[in-house]
């Protein structure tokens, strides 16, 4: 039981992470440390895709999963959470070239946003 409790925590940090990665630069809207952790996590994560990696997040999981007495899972978080929902032909090379590409063009247009908005309003702090 408590090996499927932390099973489900991974997998809920996993997800935190990815929303994280995606988005979280609106973060940096109310705090102006945001983009020292956030920037770092996108580099992560794009690492990751265009390597070809799995997360370490993966493997613990499915650690966890084999411990509980569950079958863990061959693929990665993504492909095995994400894809099923998006994308029901699973993850290969050219969709994690496009799924990095999609982080990084969030992103940039996040932070391009940002940037402006906080040329247009110098006194702000966060």
């Amino acid at each position: 039981m408590l090996f499927r409790i932390a099973a489900d925590i991974v997998l809920l940090i996993h997800l935190a992470f990815i929303v994280f990665v995606l988005l979280g630069g609106v973060l940096a809207v109310r705090w102006r440390w945001v983009p020292i952790v956030h920037l770092p996590a996108v580099l992560w994560a794009c690492y990751v895709e265009l390597a070809g990696r799995i997360c370490p997040l993966t493997p613990l999981e499915n650690g966890f999963r084999v411990r509980a007495g569950e079958a863990g899972y061959t693929e990665s978080f993504i492909s095995h959470y994400v894809l099923p929902i998006i994308y029901p032909a699973g993850l290969n090379r050219d969709l994690q070239w496009l799924l990095a590409g999609v982080v990084m063009l969030v992103n940039l247009a996040i932070y391009a946003w940002l940037f402006h908005r906080r040329r247009k309003s110098p006194g702000r702090d966060g």
